[in-house]
């Protein structure tokens, strides 16, 4: 694996380097700066990095800023990005998710702990071939060619959508709070009423579509709030909100609702889209345990499926009914 570690410390920068040589077979290139990262990645010449370990308190430009500048690039928009870094609190962690950071790693950290890191990330590496093709941005001027549809369950990363992060770095992000005890944060859910109908009326970049725009929904609804959200799968939307922020469930899905409504979305063929979300039961995150934690997002996740289904049965049974009638 072809890893860029970047620290202004020529002492961690060092070791770091000797570290992950001892991981694996490892080719280590390292930068003393921010400047100095991006014009080694900027080098047309430059053989593609597999992974980026960042810090974070850099002089002119910091790694939350550097680690936000890879992404913009579509060389490095899927590459793993480990933050290794003193600082701990509950601010840093949250920004650096935010920009796209896939993990984080507090100094001084385990021997243990950074290997296990970056065998997590070698995996995730070579498990990227057979989504490649799947991966999707937020740019629909035109279809992508020989586009591969993805499957139902499976959770995709979407681009440039405010507060959006992939499910595997959504993950490591509650699973870095638990470890700190830095939890007073709210997790709830949304659910797609209808998804697998809707999936099989889509095409490929159709379906990529409907949840970009279902993302983006629920995105423009919670700004002046703190939050996260990811996409799970199987047209569930999980959200992490922060500042003691409790949501009225109720009230929050139908302005997602009527956000999505009057985005006046169309099928690929012309056909009126039109669908709705449903909300789960929101879960306080307060000095959770890392198995605790995860099960609070499990729960959201799997409440706001069970209320897309129950609404669709209802909406269901109801049209029954009056056609009996």
């Amino acid at each position: 694996m072809r890893i860029l570690a970047v620290d202004d410390d020529p002492i961690i920068l060092e070791l770091v380097a000797e570290l992950l040589v001892t991981f694996g077979h490892h080719d280590v290139d390292t930068a003393g700066s921010a400047a100095e990262a991006l014009e080694i990645v900027g080098d047309p010449q430059s053989d593609l990095y597999d992974c980026f370990l960042l810090d974070i308190q850099m002089p002119e430009m910091d790694g939350i800023q550097l680690c936000r500048k890879l992404r913009e690039t579509s060389r490095y928009v899927r590459t793993p990005i480990l933050m290794i870094t003193a600082m701990s609190d509950k601010a840093y962690i949250d920004n650096a998710f935010s920009a796209g950071a896939t993990d984080y790693v507090t100094k001084p950290f385990d021997i243990n702990e950074l290997r296990e890191r970056i065998t997590t990330a070698e995996a995730r590496i070579a498990g990227e071939g057979a989504l490649t093709k799947k991966i999707f941005a937020v740019s629909r001027g035109t279809e992508p060619q020989e586009q591969v549809k993805v499957a139902l369950n499976e959770p995709v990363t979407i681009m440039d959508v405010d507060g959006v992060i992939d499910y595997f770095a959504f993950e490591n992000y509650v699973s870095q709070l638990s470890r700190g005890s830095l939890f007073g944060s709210t997790v709830f859910g949304f659910a797609i009423r209808g998804i697998a109908s809707l999936y099989r009326q889509s095409t490929a970049f159709g379906f990529e579509c409907l949840i970009t725009d279902t993302a983006e929904a629920i995105s423009d609804c919670l700004q002046g709030n703190q939050f996260l959200i990811t996409y799970a799968g199987n047209g569930a939307f999980i959200c992490v909100v922060e500042g003691g922020y409790r949501p009225d469930l109720e009230r929050l899905t139908d302005m997602v609702n009527l956000c999505i409504h009057d985005m006046d979305l169309h099928f690929c063929d012309g056909r009126k889209l039109d669908f709705r979300v449903a909300p789960g039961e929101a879960q306080r995150m307060i000095w959770r345990g890392n198995g605790n934690a995860m099960e609070a997002v499990i729960l959201a996740h799997q409440t706001a499926e069970d209320e897309a289904l129950r609404r669709e049965k209802m909406q269901n049974d109801f049209w029954l009914t009056e056609r009996a009638g």
